[in-house]
């Protein structure tokens, strides 16, 4: 594989999307990994660039075809992601990113380990995490419960992932990020090199 992969995880709330749209924005070769899902599409979603929004029928017909990098059931729905764009996309040498959750991450690194460099973004604390799952007003109060006990479960993981970052003060927050992810393509750089002395 020519390529390299940018794994983040982290909280629902906790701004990861809005942090990878600045990534994509700023690196040319990078490629972002459109996870699919049977959950319900939300208002001002759009099939196939916010999620490919598949059946539960047709998500578990590719789980046993082994046509997901990873996948994982949250919240009472299947999330996946399809590994045959990504291999595409790492023999062309790209930057590939993929917003996965803990779960994914430790499949991910069994299939891809050397070639991932991975981020876990969360808030400052949880009742920052609480106010802006509110302030986004998609989910309802049990929701936004269920994701708040979700994203205590997942802050166990934390030491399993290269790089934490504390999305406070988002300018600064993208700023980290995109020198995370030039340092990710310099990764492997050396792979494959003879050695001269």
């Amino acid at each position: 594989m020519k390529g390299n992969l940018l794994v983040i995880s982290g909280p629902s709330g906790s701004g990861k999307s809005s942090l990878m749209k600045e990534i994509l924005l700023e690196i040319e070769d990078a490629y972002f990994s459109i996870s699919s899902t049977t959950r319900m599409i939300r208002e001002g979603e759009e099939d196939g660039v916010n999620y490919h929004f598949i059946s539960k029928e047709e998500f578990e017909r590719d789980i046993d075809a082994g046509f997901f990098l990873e996948w994982a059931k949250v919240h009472d729905n299947y999330y996946g992601t399809s590994l045959k764009p990504i291999l595409k996309e790492l023999q062309k040498g790209r930057l590939v990113i993929c917003d996965i959750d803990v779960q994914g991450h430790k499949i991910a690194q069994e299939k891809f380990g050397h070639l991932i460099t991975s981020v876990f973004v969360t808030t400052p604390d949880q009742k920052s995490l609480q106010e802006r799952l509110i302030k986004r007003g998609t989910d309802s109060h049990e929701v936004i419960e269920k994701r708040l006990d979700n994203a205590v479960s997942e802050m166990t993981c934390i030491g399993e992932y290269d790089y934490v970052l504390v999305n406070d003060d988002f300018k600064e927050a993208s700023k980290d990020l995109l020198a995370i992810a030039h340092a990710s393509r310099r990764k492997n750089v050396f792979n494959g090199y003879e050695r001269i002395y």
